[in-house]
């Protein structure tokens, strides 16, 4: 997915792109981004050891797409695509008010593989747009229109190709 993350605090944050994300634990709810170390929003994460992932949409790919090639060291990116900063409910770091999705992480470890840095995180909160959610609490990710990037092209998401379990079921 190519999630925009956010980081920092009201003082000092940025947004930028991340595609190597996911989840790696289910309890506790963990999950990790991996970032270079040259990258403007690194030593924000290793210091303050926070972050939110945010969905992206397929209205929000531009802005991702921007957000990916330009360092937020100079530049407010929230400004520069219109991205509206909302307070998080566990972190210090701004969620994205556009996004139907965000997760809000706690650093606990950051493991150096080379080119770039694991944080691994635990996963202390989740906002959900409320349309997103059915009256019985079901998650309805299918109606976010999220967006998927494959090889230096993004791809708008939509047609369901099967379920959990679905190939072995009689």
């Amino acid at each position: 997915p190519p999630t925009m993350v956010t980081c920092g605090d009201s003082e000092e944050s940025n947004v930028f792109t991340v595609a190597w994300t996911g989840i790696i634990n289910s309890h506790p709810p963990k999950t990790y981004i991996s970032v270079r170390p040259e990258r403007y929003s690194h030593h924000i994460i290793a210091e303050k050891r926070e972050f939110v992932i945010n969905l992206t949409t397929s209205a929000l790919v531009r802005a991702a797409d921007f957000c990916g090639v330009r360092s937020g060291e100079k530049l407010n990116k929230f400004e520069a695509c219109s991205l509206h900063k909302e307070e998080a409910t566990e972190v210090n770091c701004p969620l994205i008010a556009e996004s139907p999705l965000s997760i809000e992480c706690r650093v606990t470890d950051i493991v150096s593989l080379g080119t770039h840095d694991m944080f691994i995180a635990d996963i202390v909160a989740v906002d959900v747009d409320e349309e997103l959610i059915d009256e019985e609490g079901k998650l309805h990710l299918d109606k976010a229109g999220l967006a998927a990037y494959s090889h230096g092209e993004y791809f708008s998401l939509g047609k369901m190709l099967g379920h959990f379990g679905w190939s072995v079921r009689k």
